[in-house]
């Protein structure tokens, strides 16, 4: 593990003594600031992720009982199972070493499981994120954020072959009272440069969409801070990376608990937001479409009236579809269920005839 004070005693510090000395300083203490007792840990485990795993369930259920389970929902499913492991091997995992009953064996199996279901949750929640937004791309946004999702896949096997490369052969830590492999700078520095691409991809495809949209200031406001939550988990994942960098340890185990639960959440948030929205309108004694615009209205693109056009409409989303064009017109706080599989199912007939042109 590397000493903290003797990387940043490499940082000079020429004229701004005191500025310089005290940035150090800052930077030293604040995984120490933050980091618990072992025993504050396990209670940390256990009220912020179940915390998650129980808004993960709320969201299924809410997604079953208006038939609309896709995709996105199988991998915030994986990913609350993942926690549920995470949970159990972290807390056998963060005990006192003079009191652990486990024979050292276990206690590196133990080891190697929390990295396995940390990796699992980190990386199924980015995938049901960004597949909570294939749900509403279409042409070629939809394809290259398809593109993406393998990508994600990509990075959660690399990562899984540096841990096992690095930690296997190394020696010492399977003898130490912790079992911790010292995963060093290498992983920390593929970890910063997955997460990063990653989240840039989470948080740039949402607003590309959002790009020219009309509608209330207010709504718009409130989509922008669901899909831009994204940033959150980045902050709290490389705050992670910045741990394994430096210390390891307690504080490497603490940031891995925050990043699992902060990460499962907000993979949650944007189905949890267009709930409370509905039942918003519902108390307001919002009725059906009218026939006009409503309010809050999300309206993709330009089609021209002189065009012949075909309208679908469902659950609030009418989509016209004219030979050049799509227009597609989003109120999230009324879905009709049935006809969205039937919008789904028509943009991937377009994809088809698009890749066999």
């Amino acid at each position: 593990m590397s000493n903290p004070e003797n990387h940043w005693a490499l940082w000079p510090c020429p004229i701004q003594y005191l500025a310089c000395n005290g940035m150090k300083l800052l930077l030293l203490q604040m995984p120490t600031a933050l980091t618990l007792p072992i025993h504050e840990l396990q209670i940390l485990a256990l009220v912020l992720s179940p915390f998650a795993c129980i808004v993960t369930f709320f969201r299924l259920w809410l997604r079953y009982a208006r038939g609309k389970l896709w995709w996105d929902d199988f991998w915030a499913l994986m990913g609350s199972f993942f926690t549920i492991f995470f949970i159990a091997v972290f807390m056998l995992h963060v005990r006192d070493p003079d009191t652990n009953p486990m024979s050292q064996q276990a206690r590196v199996v133990v080891y190697y499981f929390c990295t396995i279901t940390f990796y699992g949750v980190a990386w199924t929640v980015r995938i049901s994120i960004l597949l909570t937004v294939v749900r509403l791309a279409f042409g070629l946004l939809r394809r290259l954020l398809i593109y993406g999702t393998i990508l994600f896949f990509v990075f959660w096997a690399l990562l899984y072959a540096q841990f096992f490369w690095v930690c296997v052969p190394q020696p010492g830590w399977k003898e130490s009272p912790l079992a911790q492999c010292n995963l060093g700078r290498q992983v920390a520095i593929t970890l910063i440069v997955t997460d990063v691409i990653g989240d840039t991809i989470l948080i740039a495809a949402p607003l590309h969409l959002l790009w020219g949209v009309r509608l209330q200031r207010s709504l718009k406001l409130r989509l922008i801070a669901v899909f831009a939550s994204t940033a959150v988990m980045t902050a709290v994942s490389l705050y992670h990376d910045y741990t394994i960098y430096l210390f390891g340890g307690l504080p490497e185990a603490f940031a891995a608990n925050l990043q699992v639960a902060v990460g499962l959440f907000v993979a949650n948030l944007s189905v949890i937001t267009a709930f409370v929205f509905r039942l918003a309108n519902e108390s307001n004694g919002s009725t059906g479409d009218t026939g006009q615009v409503p309010s809050g209205l999300v309206t993709f693109g330009a089609v021209s009236p002189a065009r012949r056009m075909r309208t679908t409409t469902f659950g609030g989303i009418e989509t016209t579809m004219p030979d050049e064009h799509i227009k597609v017109q989003v109120d999230i706080s009324k879905t009709d269920d049935r006809e969205e599989d039937a919008h789904m199912d028509k943009m991937e007939l377009q994809d088809l005839a698009g890749r066999q042109v």
